[in-house]
């Protein structure tokens, strides 16, 4: 990576997203964590180095999807190409709520396939944003192994999903899994700065439903990393050993359109600011203040379109104006 700037590695699947909303079927859209968080960025600065780990699955994969990201300053290099389906998810939007479908999937992430240039100069993050457990234990391992001082970056979602043989995704305690993503965390150690939302977080803790329990239950790992949950409209919470927990409030958008992708938004700036931050609890709050500013730009738009430049950020941080 270029050493002028800051540069994070979004690692994960691309997703081809089926979008129905209230009975009505959309035109199908790009999808997946690596989608928003690197498109969200490169909106929000140029000064940052974004590059994409994926696997694409060409049988089903429209390359005009990659329009978008193939125009901006993001590198692709580290993206595979095999002749198998690509990870596919339908998913069903009614009254707030919504049922998630894995029509396909593609393979595994494979550490080889990282390009060696990453290795040997590491960004400051590698941030990993599974989708359907395409990140193992290993693949973290030998990142650690490779790059002893970059930051690690974890997206609950795609550790914690369960998907049974039709391909319906939920979120329920299951102890392997769970199992697996705290041996991930204890791996990790200080370096990790792990995001879920209320419900990731809440299956993490052990099912408590209470957000404050959930907050400090984080604090009972060893390591003084940072722990973010989002919480939709009822804003986000931060917490790290030896630290106040910190309340983040949701800022008003002007019209909610299409919440997919908020959470990925906020991670994907939150960690741009951190890079940038002194590090101190007081920074942190910072950069959480401007993550839930630029998440509320993304709900006012339909797909992966609602990013906006840290100016308009800024502005709409500064102006104060929360949901209530």
């Amino acid at each position: 990576m270029n050493n002028n700037h800051p540069s994070i590695i979004f690692t994960g699947h691309f997703a081809i997203d089926n979008i129905i909303r209230f009975k009505l079927k959309n035109k199908e859209t790009l999808g997946g964590s690596v989608s928003y968080c690197s498109l969200s960025l490169s909106t929000y600065t140029q000064d940052v180095d974004i590059a994409i780990i994926s696997h694409i699955g060409t049988l089903n994969f429209n390359n005009s999807l990659l329009n978008e990201i193939q125009t901006r300053n993001i590198n692709l290099e580290g993206i595979k190409y095999t002749q198998v389906k690509n990870t596919n998810f339908v998913l069903d939007y009614f009254d707030h709520a919504r049922t998630l479908t894995l029509k396909s999937r593609s393979p595994n992430l494979d550490f080889n396939d990282i390009p060696s240039r990453y290795l040997k100069n590491p960004p400051d993050i590698f941030v990993l944003v599974p989708l359907c457990n395409e990140i193992s234990y290993e693949y973290i391992s030998q990142i650690l192994k490779q790059c002893p001082e970059t930051y690690i970056g974890i997206d609950l979602q795609g550790f914690i999903r369960k998907i049974d043989e039709k391909g319906k995704v939920t979120y329920i305690y299951e102890k392997e899994i769970i199992t697996n993503i705290r041996k991930i965390i204890d791996l990790i150690g200080d370096r990790i700065i792990l995001k879920g939302s209320e419900e990731e977080m809440n299956l993490l803790a052990g099912e408590c439903d209470d957000f404050e329990k959930i907050m400090i239950d984080c604090t009972k790992y060893e390591n003084r990393g940072i722990y973010i949950m989002t919480m939709g409209e009822k804003g986000s919470m931060l917490t790290k050993k030896g630290e106040r927990i910190l309340k983040i409030p949701a800022f008003k958008p002007k019209k909610i359109v299409d919440e997919t992708g908020a959470g990925d938004v906020y991670f994907s700036i939150f960690l741009y600011e951190f890079i940038h931050s002194d590090k101190s609890w007081n920074s942190i709050e910072k950069a959480a203040y401007l993550a839930s500013a630029a998440a509320s730009f993304l709900v006012e738009k339909r797909g992966p379109d609602g990013f906006e430049t840290k100016k308009a950020v800024l502005k709409r941080k500064n102006n104060q104006i929360y949901i209530k």
